[in-house]
């Protein structure tokens, strides 16, 4: 199985090749860049760092120099990461408080528009398809639940590049890929304690064995995004925070939400009603669909 899979991916890159990447250093986005590599393919490799604190430059400049690709480090001061919320929330129509991690990908996307390419590569689907995230060992149908996600699987990445004026190429959603990984067991994604098992595996002698068995990073914490929490709760008083959320009638998950929230009404001014085949958000009373609300990021059970 790791031949095959290696083989989907490597004929997945082919076929949607990119000569950009948002490149994290990360297993998925390595994985590409090998791959576009070992094509031949040239390409450049946008790695994004708030402040010059990313974690996930140790690992791009690694990776850059194994592979002999071309790295741009893009360093973002926090006061253009904080004017740049309200470009994020124009283009996504959200408060989520994961906007930090859309803050990352609109500043690579933004670079590589500027600097003249037509599409970018992204890593999305990778942690979906192969149980990248944390909860999912707990999941006694991992497959089932896998499918179930994929007729509303959705990636602020493509909203962000259809807003640039970018093409967004995603090598993990390839249907031949998603076929492999809906027919794949759950212990061969989910092994040792590692998520994405398999694809750790299917690339052992091609990439160093500290890129393919590093801890997941959030992008906004790979990025150094995650400061930005800080920074924009510091700038709301306790009192604020308690007058606001009884004011608004909306539960905040901290004061940065908050900020965020505001940011939006300016914005985009109104949350709208519900659509066909919508539930409403308990929270904002907006539209969702399945537990999570990507106006304002609430998560429910269902």
């Amino acid at each position: 199985m790791f031949e095959i899979l290696r083989e989907r991916l490597k004929a997945s890159v082919q076929k949607n090749k990119s000569h950009a990447m948002l490149f994290s250093g990360g297993l998925d986005t390595s994985i590409l860049a090998f791959l576009l590599s070992d094509l031949g393919v040239s390409f450049e490799a946008i790695t994004v760092s708030l402040e010059g604190k990313a974690e996930d430059v140790h690992y791009a400049q690694r990776l850059a120099k194994d592979l002999g690709i071309q790295l741009t480090l893009l360093n973002v001061k926090m006061e253009e990461a904080i004017a740049s919320i309200r470009d994020v929330v124009k283009i996504l129509k959200t408060f989520d408080p994961a906007i930090p991690n859309d803050l990352a990908i609109f500043f690579g996307m933004r670079f590589a528009k500027e600097n003249g390419f037509f599409s970018v590569m992204t890593g999305d689907g990778s942690d979906e398809l192969f149980a990248g995230y944390s909860y999912m060992p707990e999941i006694e149908d991992l497959n089932g639940y896998i499918a179930s996600l994929l007729p509303d699987l959705h990636f602020n990445s493509t909203d962000i590049g259809n807003a640039l004026g970018l093409k967004v190429v995603s090598p993990f959603l390839d249907e031949s890929v998603v076929t492999f990984a809906l027919e794949c067991p759950k212990e061969l994604k989910i092994k040792d304690g590692h998520g994405k098992w398999i694809l750790r595996k299917s690339f052992e002698g091609f990439l160093p064995n500290d890129i393919l068995w590093q801890k997941k990073r959030p992008i906004e914490v790979g990025s150094g995004m995650s400061l930005l929490k800080e920074e924009l709760s510091s700038s709301v008083t306790d009192k604020e925070y308690e007058e606001k959320s009884l004011a608004y009638g909306m539960t905040f998950f901290g004061k940065d939400h908050l900020r965020y929230f505001e940011i939006y009404m300016d914005v985009v001014g109104f949350i709208p009603e519900p659509k066909e085949g919508e539930r409403r958000c308990p929270n904002c009373k907006g539209g969702k669909r399945g537990k999570h609300c990507r106006i304002c990021g609430f998560m429910e059970d269902l």
